[in-house]
């Protein structure tokens, strides 16, 4: 349908209906200091060829991963996407789908959300999976209101390990519940267990982990667990999905809900999104569970087929009534990891997270050498990611080394402190090369020179 404005005799209808004589009486509750009266300077219409220009124009300011050496990570990491996943998601009948509300005619949509679901549970280790959510924050904040609704308590304990982007999200969700959140601190990456006894009791909803965590590291989570466990605290886990193809999910020491970032699988960076969340939970919270769920049934005529099942959602039923008030999800990122996964398999998983793992600490070995000043900030087991201390403000060596084309990580005090002020969070994913970790050294040893 086209975009047709209201005519000055349908205002003057809105404007009567609302007992005000003009649009500006509908703005008279905002501040005076927030209206500005100076008129918005906005250039004329441009022919078609105009508009190219000026696009690609602005496009050309962009630093695609193809044409930098990225070692950033803290969330979005630069994969290698197999080429057919594109070509496999752009068929129209799965890129132009919408939501499979009639499962007699959406047979082939529903499936590949089941498959999903299945490959989702099969990576975690838990019983029931959704069919995706936005990204691994939002999943993670719904996570956070799911155990607030089965504890129906008044507090939430988040590790200060966990991204602090995804901590800001949760906060936003559970703003306005009346629900607590407490950070368990941490000090360089290192979780301090013994204020974590004085903080937990029985009013804590959660304990939310990152696994591993944000600053890379792979810790010791077990006892954390038994002492949630024993106050009726549910454990929620944000995991690497790559990670999980040779370490052990947390499903294995007690995790209730395990939620995290799909963009590992099979989803370019895109500038930051859209992205994908997975979520999955133990049986026994399913009806609790945000989000589609896709479930697997026969006909009257005894056919297998495919449903939405358990849809006590906002889309369904009353606001107040449903359990979850999120409807969509990324159904066609969720398609690009099904696909990636299926197309790796196991031991293709397995593959690239040893590559990950062997690549990420030939790097940090090599950066280590550069001289006595360049550290780990923590001796623990690491993954792809890896945080380093710097004599030298981590800002300004990533300002130095864009300038020729290498982004050498992210710097930590964006997140955290002016303590953090010279520490860096490297990511070496499976297609860094030796030449690349070799250009990384090499430029990370040149740039310090020149600022130290």
């Amino acid at each position: 349908m086209k975009y047709i404005p209201n005519t000055s005799r349908d205002k003057e209808k809105i404007y009567k209906k609302l007992g005000v004589s003009s649009f500006d009486e509908l703005l008279e509750d905002i501040p005076k200091e927030l209206i500005s009266d100076k008129r918005i300077d906005i250039p004329g219409p441009l022919s078609e060829i105009e508009i190219e220009r000026k696009l690609e124009s602005l496009s050309a300011q962009n630093a695609p991963e193809k044409k930098i050496l990225s070692f950033a990570g803290a969330g979005a990491y630069d994969h290698y996407v197999p080429a057919h996943i594109e070509t496999i998601i752009s068929r129209s009948e799965f890129l132009t789908a919408y939501t499979p509300y009639q499962p007699e005619i959406s047979q082939g949509t529903l499936q590949t959300i089941y498959e999903y679901q299945s490959l989702i549970c099969e990576l975690t280790g838990l019983d029931v999976s959704n069919a995706s959510m936005y990204d691994g924050a939002s999943a993670l904040a719904e996570a956070a209101l799911m155990a607030s609704r089965i504890k129906k308590r008044n507090k939430i304990l988040i590790a200060g390990t966990v991204n602090p982007s995804y901590v800001k999200v949760v906060k936003t969700y559970l703003q306005g519940l009346e629900i607590e959140v407490l950070t368990i601190p941490q000090k360089n990456g290192i979780l301090d267990i013994d204020v974590f006894k004085e903080l937990i009791d029985e009013n804590v909803n959660a304990c939310v982990f990152q696994y591993p965590d944000f600053f890379g590291s792979i810790q010791d989570i077990d006892e954390y667990c038994e002492i949630a466990s024993s106050k009726g605290a549910l454990k929620i886990f944000s995991v690497d999905p790559i990670a999980l193809g040779i370490l052990e999910s947390p499903a294995a020491f007690g995790a209730d809900i395990i939620t995290g970032e799909g963009q590992p699988m099979g989803i370019p960076l895109s500038f930051g999104g859209p992205y994908l969340g997975f979520f999955a939970c133990r049986r026994e919270y399913v009806r609790q569970m945000p989000g589609r769920v896709v479930g697997a049934t026969t006909d009257k005529e005894g056919r297998h087929g495919f449903v939405l099942t358990l849809q006590t959602r906002e889309q369904h039923i009353r606001r107040e009534k449903a359990t979850s008030n999120i409807c969509s999800n990324q159904a066609l990122t969720a398609l690009a990891a099904c696909v990636y996964l299926v197309s790796l398999g196991k031991e293709g998983i397995r593959e690239v997270a040893l590559q990950c793992l062997s690549k990420s600490h030939y790097a940090a070995k090599s950066l280590c050498s550069i001289n006595s000043e360049i550290e780990l900030i923590n001796d623990k087991p690491f993954f792809k990611e890896f945080a380093l201390s710097l004599p030298v403000s981590a800002r300004d060596v990533i300002e130095r080394m864009s300038i020729s084309g290498i982004i050498p990580g992210v710097a930590l005090s964006s997140f955290f402190d002016k303590s953090y002020e010279n520490m860096l969070l490297v990511a070496v994913t499976e297609k860094r090369s030796r030449e690349e970790i070799s250009s990384l050294v090499s430029g990370l040893d040149k740039t310090i020179k020149q600022l130290y």
